[in-house]
């Protein structure tokens, strides 16, 4: 049997990293085997290519077309054959956060994005995105003090527009995307992570 593809989204600093372990561990007891991973990133390749993508400024083109690059390796290599295994995969950001980020945010044009998902990874769509959404006030507090990237040093409409893209997606495919009020206290946060990953 096919395993399942859940994905993480969201905003910089709504708190994605905090909750990884939580959803990894709550899926292992309904799961055989589950697998934890990154976008971009996640192979020797792709993690390479992240490092760039996340520190030199480039045209949003080309960045588009770097982040693509790393997830065709990524699905070839880690997601799809560890789905075909039966093997649950929880991924830290998947196509979606392409239409939030270099599309909404920079202006790459959405059909573009789309053709490019379509060669990078024919026929893979996450089972359950889990959008983790918080105000710009919110993020910024909890990044204070951290080394940031380029992406998080971005300003509040760069942030808007990003934000504004994941909750339209949300509105779009509610069966497949669960926003999570992230600005609440972690047990309420997990209890919303629980009861919208208890029916897959």
């Amino acid at each position: 049997m096919r395993g399942k593809f859940l994905t993480l989204e969201g905003v910089d600093g709504a708190g994605k990293s905090t909750h990884q372990k939580f959803i990894a561990d709550f899926v292992a007891a309904r799961a055989p085997h589950v697998i934890v991973t990154r976008e971009p990133g996640g192979t020797d390749l792709a993690e390479r290519l992240r490092e760039a993508i996340l520190a030199t400024p480039m045209a949003p083109e080309v960045e588009t077309l770097l982040i693509y690059a790393a997830r065709a390796e990524h699905v070839a290599r880690v997601i799809r054959p560890a789905l075909d295994a039966g093997t649950w995969v929880v991924c830290d950001r998947f196509s979606d956060a392409t239409l939030a980020y270099q599309g909404a945010g920079k202006g790459v044009p959405a059909d573009l994005i789309s053709r490019l998902a379509a060669a990078a990874h024919p026929g893979l769509v996450p089972d359950r995105t889990l959008v983790f959404d918080c105000s710009f006030e919110v993020s910024r507090k909890r990044l204070e003090g951290k080394r940031l990237d380029r992406f998080e040093r971005e300003d509040r409409a760069f942030f808007e527009r990003v934000r504004a893209a994941y909750l339209e997606r949300a509105r779009a495919e509610p069966a497949r995307v669960r926003v999570i009020d992230a600005s609440v206290a972690v047990p309420d946060i997990r209890k919303a992570l629980e009861r919208n990953l208890s029916d897959l």
